[in-house]
């Protein structure tokens, strides 16, 4: 039985970035949110409602990161030469939001310091992943395997726009988080909070999904002509039943339902970006196919990482249902 493991490679990736998404996501939106601590007490316990996890959740990053560069080498190459400006600007961000989250609970005199330096490294991170997927959408420039485009080709408009929407969806997904995790005055105001974020959110990922229409007349001819068009438009149907669901289970004041709903639009967003770029890895037309590894190559990969992707899995969901429950501010978990 032959397996066709360029596709298979493809997904995994796929299903690696999207858990990346919807993990760290939030609580990437948490240090986004972190000045809405009214003091140091309520700060303290924004962090620890993701202290538990937060490192773990970044290991999907590692995972996608790492298996571009196994099995799709030459997108590895072009897309990280050309993206290479935000892609520093984030992995900075990320180190400095790492070493904030650790020295903040062992400072006193340098504490707003290390919580400013938690907010910019969570923001800038957020706000460059953003950017580098609306740049990913715009596509890239390659001339006999190489990118040959600019510098600067990945700041546009557009670009500025996918970064504002993923801030603001990340927030979302932070004060979802934290209505579920908290309890008092931080949860009542988490509450209030994701309804103006979520309007935002939905505003501007609603203008992302438009605009990269126009990207690309491929994009385009994908999504209003073809044999499977009318399938494909099932993805923004549910991805409307979701932000539907979101915002009358939010209003209602429900707590788990809510952030339910946000991650499923996240995922479908995902979906939809796929669809809309499929089959390129490297827009607009240099397919996955043609930017993979050898078969040799990804047979040897799939078996460790069918190894791993279980103990990962295992490890994140035994994470998370050890710290289940709201956090205790003076007492931690309960």
């Amino acid at each position: 039985m032959a397996f066709d493991l360029p596709t298979i490679w493809a997904v995994l990736i796929c299903v690696a970035l999207t858990a990346y998404v919807v993990l760290d996501g939030f609580d990437l939106g948490i240090g986004v949110l972190f000045w809405f601590g009214k003091d140091r007490k309520e700060r303290d316990t924004m962090m620890n409602t993701v202290a538990p996890v937060w490192d773990g959740n970044e290991t999907w990053l590692i995972l996608g990161g790492g298996g571009l560069f196994a099995a799709f080498p030459l997108a590895y190459s072009v897309l990280l030469t050309a993206f290479y400006a935000p892609l520093i600007a984030m992995l900075l961000a990320l180190v400095l939001r790492g070493v904030a989250f650790e020295f903040r609970f062992r400072t006193e005199r340098w504490k707003p310091y290390w919580s400013a330096a938690f907010f910019g490294g969570s923001t800038v991170a957020a706000f460059c992943q953003g950017v580098m997927v609306g740049a990913f959408v715009q596509g890239v420039e390659v001339q006999d395997g190489v990118y040959a485009g600019g510098w600067f080709d990945w700041l546009t408009p557009f670009t500025l726009v996918t970064g504002l929407a993923l801030v603001a969806g990340y927030a979302l997904l932070g004060a979802g988080w934290l209505v579920i995790k908290t309890s008092g005055d931080i949860h009542a105001r988490m509450a209030k909070l994701r309804i103006p974020l979520g309007i935002a959110a939905i505003v501007l990922l609603g203008g992302v999904s438009l605009g990269t229409l126009y990207q690309d007349a491929d994009i385009a001819a994908r999504w209003f002509g073809g044999g499977f068009y009318i399938l494909l438009w099932a993805i923004p149907a549910l991805t409307g039943l979701a932000a539907i669901g979101w915002l009358a289970t939010a209003w209602r004041g429900m707590e788990v339902t809510p952030f339910l709903c946000s991650l499923v639009m996240f995922a479908l967003a995902m979906a939809g970006l796929a669809a809309s770029l499929y089959p390129n890895l490297i827009p607009p037309d240099i397919s996955y196919r043609e930017a993979a590894n050898a078969d040799g190559s990804l047979a040897f990969m799939l078996v460790g990482a069918l190894v791993l992707l279980p103990v990962i899995l295992g490890y994140t969901a035994y994470a998370y249902w050890i710290f289940r429950g709201k956090v205790d501010p003076e007492h931690g978990y309960h």
